[in-house]
């Protein structure tokens, strides 16, 4: 099928991804992180218990993420579902992974357009200056989790990540 097809076939929504895998492990480390960072909640301010989606948009699904001090939330969810929130935050996923470490300037990919915010801004600043009062790299925390296996797949997505940063430098 090609992009000039119009039959039902190429109206159809791709299918449905089964989420119900993920949720466990995505409840797992954001339990792990808010327990071992808890002070992280007091930049939040108004924002304890907001939701947010954070939007991978080369991955097949979005998470919907609720810091709350008793009970965060990680999910995550459907694009044709998302659920109410304050603030959706999009770009590629490595570009994400990096931001969460700050191994990469959020203003940069926000005014380059490879981060997109939509919704409130000051819930997003806020979450921001939360992560970045957790010492070390939350990255390399989750792939700790997981023993040899996380961290093997950090390294390779970090690879994957300065592959792509180099090819586009050369474009």
């Amino acid at each position: 099928m090609n992009d000039t097809d119009s039959g039902p076939a190429a109206r159809m929504p791709p299918p449905l991804l089964p989420l119900f895998p993920l949720q466990p492990i995505l409840a797992r480390i954001v339990r792990r992180i808010a327990a071992e960072n808890p002070s992280m909640f007091n930049r939040l301010g108004p924002w304890v218990g907001a939701d947010f989606i954070i939007d991978p948009v080369n991955m097949p699904f979005a998470l919907h993420l609720r810091p709350d001090r008793e009970a965060p939330v990680l999910r995550a969810v459907s694009r044709r579902a998302l659920p109410p929130h304050v603030a959706h935050i999009s770009g590629r996923f490595l570009d994400l992974l990096e931001l969460i470490d700050a191994d990469l300037d959020g203003d940069a990919l926000f005014f380059s357009r490879a981060l997109v915010i939509a919704g409130n801004t000051e819930a997003v600043v806020s979450l921001r200056n939360a992560l970045d009062d957790i010492d070390g790299s939350i990255a390399e925390r989750v792939a700790g989790m997981f023993g040899a296996p996380g961290r093997a797949v950090l390294a390779a997505l970090r690879r994957a990540g300065e592959r792509a940063r180099q090819k586009e430098a050369r474009a």
